[in-house]
């Protein structure tokens, strides 16, 4: 009995070590800041909307869901390749599954339940936007940090990300990272907010990578 206790106690130890090596790094989340303001003469692009998208994934003691979700507007405006300010928004209503057939009813069952009032509750509020307050490089990587608000709630978050130019198209690409959407009161099976979950809580982390694709104006 022992030895069998050690074998299942070892399993989880490696599972949970495991999970904990391939998480992605949470956003650094601080108060919102003021925007970022270009200089004049800085150039514009714009969102080319039906090729940027951030994909997610979701959490739970039993497996995860992922997805996309799209940017629908926006624009950056660049100086010498550098960010100096920018907007986007994301169209919350667009959440799209994609770990389940979408002919499967439980495709459709998903994503009506991350657009209610239970998640993100898209009637009532059908975006949620990203405004640039910073671009910095710290121990060789590029932090775009800026206030992303959901559900009213805006916090300031810092990503890591790499841009390109080809011509006039500019792309964006942001390394894989999460977010506590606790903190942007999302609280359906949240452990932030309540107390006799048990095993059926969902995870706070939400994994998120952005992929902005935006051409001169």
């Amino acid at each position: 009995m022992k030895t069998s206790f050690l074998k299942i106690f070892t399993v989880v130890a490696l599972v949970t070590f495991s999970s904990c090596k391939d998480k992605a790094n949470e956003a650094e989340t601080t108060k919102a800041e003021e925007a970022a303001v270009a200089e004049a003469t800085a150039v514009t692009y714009n969102a080319v909307a039906d090729k940027s998208t951030i994909a997610w994934k979701g959490f739970k003691p039993t497996g995860s869901h992922n997805g996309t979700i799209a940017i629908s507007e926006g624009q950056v405006k660049v100086n010498d390749g550098a960010i100096e300010s920018g907007t986007f928004v994301i169209d919350m209503s667009s959440i799209d599954v994609l770990d389940i057939p979408a002919d499967d009813e439980g495709n459709a069952k998903l994503k009506g339940h991350l657009t209610s009032a239970d998640f993100f509750d898209v009637e009532k509020y059908p975006n949620a936007k990203f405004e640039v307050t910073g671009l910095e490089t710290t121990d060789g990587k590029t932090m775009l940090s800026g206030n992303l608000t959901m559900k009213e709630k805006t916090n300031n978050i810092s990503i890591p990300v790499t841009t390109s130019m080809d011509g006039d198209t500019m792309t964006l690409t942001s390394e894989t990272f999460t977010i506590d959407r606790s903190k942007w009161n999302v609280e359906y099976g949240s452990k932030s907010f309540f107390d006799n979950l048990g095993d059926k809580f969902i995870n706070d982390d939400i994994e998120l990578k952005v992929n902005l694709v935006a051409t001169k104006a």
